[in-house]
């Protein structure tokens, strides 16, 4: 059994964060990841909102420098899933490249947005096809976009594209928003919010990037193709957790709960990132998560030294 001071799960900005603040304090430190370094951000194009890229960079080129940075402070790195969570002194970690030990966990999983399995969708994510508003939205100025959704998120990501975008249709299968009230007010006395009702998209198209979408009314069966720039898929998120189901506590929507310091039911394993409950879902709070979570982690292996 591979033991190590601290073990992450995850190498997203979260993961790779706390593996570099972990290793900078002279704790024997492994990240496990499962895909590629980034997390979420390998998606996106181009990253303009956080701090020291006055031009912006690339999300999967800001992934390989945080790699980059941590590995080069002693982090190690191992290509492998996790499977399961043992509590206990040491934890015990379950892999598909075999069983690990470690004094402290922090699991950085992040989430996965909840996609709308259409012709088009996978094809031109990052190309058009956005899952976050707050993120992208500016890349859409002057043009014409739809929100897929109904829920909080759907409503103010359309308020929030309507500041930057000609014109926002707001997709959703029902007649009327699940989204709170004063949301809907402000939605429904935007001019530049158009709500396509009793609607879903069947269709995302485009050549190079995003042309237009196929809408069908679920009442009627009629079809209508939309030209526009943008498709922004605001369907909900699921924490990645499934790991640790029946282990940490989570909330009804499967995120970790955690404490002031990140620490979860577990003692000894930290949730930072996306995976945690409340999380803003940005790199600039993901990356906080991650120091906070390694400060915490380091503080609970020396009490018990």
């Amino acid at each position: 059994m591979n033991e190590h001071d601290i073990v992450v799960i995850g190498g997203g900005p979260a993961g790779l964060t706390a593996g570099l603040y972990a290793s900078r304090a002279g704790l024997s430190s492994l990240l496990v990841e499962r895909g590629v370094f980034g997390g979420q951000m390998v998606n996106a194009r181009m990253v303009e909102n956080y701090p020291g890229f006055p031009n912006g960079i690339a999300g999967m080129e800001l992934g390989s420098h945080m790699e980059e940075q941590a590995s080069r402070h002693g982090l190690q790195t191992l290509f492998a899933e996790v499977t399961g969570l043992g509590p206990g002194s040491p934890l015990r970690l379950d892999t598909t490249e075999g069983t690990l030990s470690a004094r402290a966990v922090i699991v950085a999983t992040g989430a996965r947005y909840r996609q709308l399995g259409v012709p088009g969708e996978k094809e031109y994510t990052g190309r058009g096809v956005s899952y976050c508003a707050s993120c992208d939205g500016f890349f859409f100025r002057d043009q014409e976009v739809a929100v897929v959704g109904g829920g909080d998120t759907a409503v103010s990501d359309a308020l929030e594209l309507a500041h930057y975008a000609r014109r926002v249709y707001l997709v959703h299968r029902r007649d009327r928003l699940r989204a709170g009230h004063v949301l809907v007010q402000r939605a429904s006395g935007d001019p530049r919010i158009e709500f396509v009702w009793d609607s879903v998209v069947d269709r995302i198209t485009g050549e190079q990037m995003v042309s237009g979408i196929t809408v069908r009314n679920l009442k009627s069966g009629d079809t209508r193709a939309i030209a526009l720039g943008g498709v922004f898929v605001a369907v909900g998120v699921m924490p990645n957790s499934q790991p640790f189901a029946g282990i940490l506590t989570t909330d009804e929507a499967g995120s970790i709960t955690v404490d002031h310091d990140l620490a979860t039911s577990v003692p000894g394993v930290f949730a930072a990132g996306d995976v945690r409950q409340h999380s803003p879902r940005q790199i600039g709070s993901a990356v906080g998560d991650g120091v906070t979570a390694a400060l915490a982690a380091a503080r609970y292996i020396q009490s018990r030294a």
